[in-house]
Order: C-alpha cells, then structure tokens, then sequence
C-alpha cells in the first residue's frame, strides 16, 4: 500500500508540475482604432512581443488593430469596465471627461517634437492620477506626427473655411469648426476614407500619417503644414488587471512600456518626412501655410488656450508652470 501510495503521489506532482503553465499564462486583449500598418499599431505589436518574452510567456498580450475589437471612441470604456485589460486612444478625443486628456490638442501650445517632451513630461503626473481615479494605469504615451489642414481646395485664411464640411474627431478640433464657422461632421479614423470619397467631409486638421492611412489623397489635393500641435496616443491598462499580475510581470509591463515609449517618439518623429514624401508622391501638394492663414491659427490657439486655463484650474496652472519652466 506504502509503495502504491508514494506512485500516486508522484503521478499527482508530475500532473500538477505540467499544469502549473498553464494556470499561470494570463491573457489581455488591447484594442486599437489604427490600421495594422500605422506606426502606432506597430509599436503595439512589438510592446506585446516584448512583454511576452520579458514575462517569458507568462502575459500574452493580443493586438486587435482598426477598431476590430471595439471602435476606437468605445475603447476607453472596454478598458475601464474590464472588458479589455488595455487599450489605445487619442487622448484628446477625451477632453470632456477632463480637461487633462485635451492638453495636446491646444493649437501652437507645443508645435514641435521637443516642446511636445517637455509638454508631456509636465503633463504626465497629473495625467497618471487621472487616469488613476478613473481605475486605469498610463502605460506609455506616443505622438503623432504636427497637424496640418487637408482640404480639397486652396486656403489662404481661416475665412476660407467657413462653411466647409469639417472632421471634427475631437473637442478641440470641433471648436476649431465653431471658432472658423465650418461644419463640423464627427468622423473616426477608420471611417475617414469612405467620409472623403463621399463627401461627408471636405477638409480636417490632422497629421500626415492620418492622411496616408485614409488615402486623403485619393479625393484631395492640399496640406496645409501648419504643425498646429501633435496630439498624443496613450497605452494603458486596466488597474485590477494590472495589479492582479505578479510583480515580476508588472516589471515586465512596465520595461517594455518604457521602451516602446521611445521607441514611438522616435519613430513619429522619422516617419513624418516620410509620410510627407509618400503623399507628394500620391499627387498631393504640401503647402507652407500663409502668413494670414498661421497667423489666423495662432489666434484660435489663444483662444483655446484661455478656454483650457479655465477648464483645468489648479492642475492645468501646475502643469503649464511646469512647461514654462522647463523652456527656461
């Protein structure tokens, strides 16, 4: 019986030891908006080849690109309802929830890839609480290449705006269209292409890459290179999600999240000529903005500005403060 005894308990422990991988894989799914081939949904893949190697297959993390789990203005509610352990999103799509999340999408506050650093770096641990009180984790932050205007025709003020069909995919970029007296037509990324073709939309400011994903090109001819502001992606996750993983993979998360940050800032920043290039090559015209028409612009970003001063309060006065002293 003794010797029956001791084989059972081997067959248990050898069981156990084979199953003991398998209880511990943890699987997160992270929804994007962006098409599979965007600089963003690319970093993603890596971050999550990073991860699982780092975690040594411990976190699998799934990419769902292009609004194919959830659409792209769902995804931060799949995130905070624990629908989806982590996400993308633009963050200044979020401004009404805070004011916060709409810092970068403030025209001419930072119009260049450094000023948007250290507009971040001042931004982030204010950001970090935010997101923190809503039960979600900042895992890493990327911009987009400068905004410009694509528009079917010629533009030489803001006055030429007036009237047209505009894509308004954010708070910001909606009071562009109120402050211009444009249209304003609520379009995602995914839909852009079909929205242009069709004519829902006649113009929008967004970035280069924005217009090479959606084929802006294929119905219109003008980018305006006003380098307005670089609205930022924000990768994160859901806080009991993230908390649930041991500290050894929370490690894992956060390295590979440290990575694909710089990794994202250097890549943005690379690929604008890039895509600049690519839609010159398409036939399409890149313009050096008017005077006036910069001129114009940088009237509404103080507009915007005050607007956002208000909104934000004490926080908002931190992180400006912050910003201006890093000028220094």
């Amino acid at each position: 019986m003794e010797h029956k005894f001791s084989l059972a308990t081997g067959a248990l422990v050898i069981l156990s030891g084979l199953s003991a991988p398998l209880a511990a894989q943890t699987k997160w799914d992270l929804p994007s908006g962006y098409p599979a081939s965007n600089f963003h949904t690319e970093n993603l893949v890596q971050f999550s080849n990073d991860v699982d190697k780092a975690s040594a297959g411990k976190l699998k993390i799934t990419v769902h690109a292009n609004g194919s789990l959830f659409k792209a203005n769902e995804i931060k509610r799949a995130v905070q309802g624990g629908q989806a352990q982590a996400g993308e999103i633009i963050l200044a799509n979020f401004e009404n929830e805070s004011p916060i999340y709409g810092l970068d999408g403030v025209p001419f506050l930072a119009s260049s890839y450094a000023e948007s650093k250290r507009l971040y770096d001042a931004q982030k641990p204010v950001l970090d609480a935010v997101l923190g009180k809503q039960g979600m984790k900042l895992l890493y932050s990327v911009p987009w290449p400068p905004q410009g205007i694509f528009t079917k025709k010629e533009i030489n003020s803001v006055a030429d705006l007036r009237g047209i069909k505009w894509r308004a995919y954010s708070p910001a970029t909606a009071k562009i269209a109120e402050l211009v007296g444009a249209v304003p037509v609520t379009i995602q990324a995914a839909e852009l292409s079909q929205a242009l073709a069709t004519g829902v939309v006649e113009s929008y400011i967004s970035s280069v890459s924005t217009g090479y994903d959606s084929k802006t090109y294929e119905s219109t001819k003008y980018f305006y290179d006003t380098q307005a502001w670089l609205p930022k992606n924000a990768v994160f996750a859901n806080k009991k999600a993230f908390d649930a993983l041991d500290p050894a993979t929370q490690a894992s998360v956060m390295k590979a999240a440290a990575d694909a940050e710089e990794r994202g800032w250097k890549t943005s920043q690379e690929k604008t000529e890039w895509y600049k290039k690519a839609l010159t090559d398409k036939g399409m015209k890149i313009v050096p903005p008017s005077p006036k028409l910069m001129a114009d612009m940088r009237q509404l970003g103080g507009i915007m500005l005050a607007d956002w001063q208000k909104k934000a309060g004490a926080d908002g006065e931190a992180i400006l403060a912050a910003y201006a002293k890093s000028k220094k």
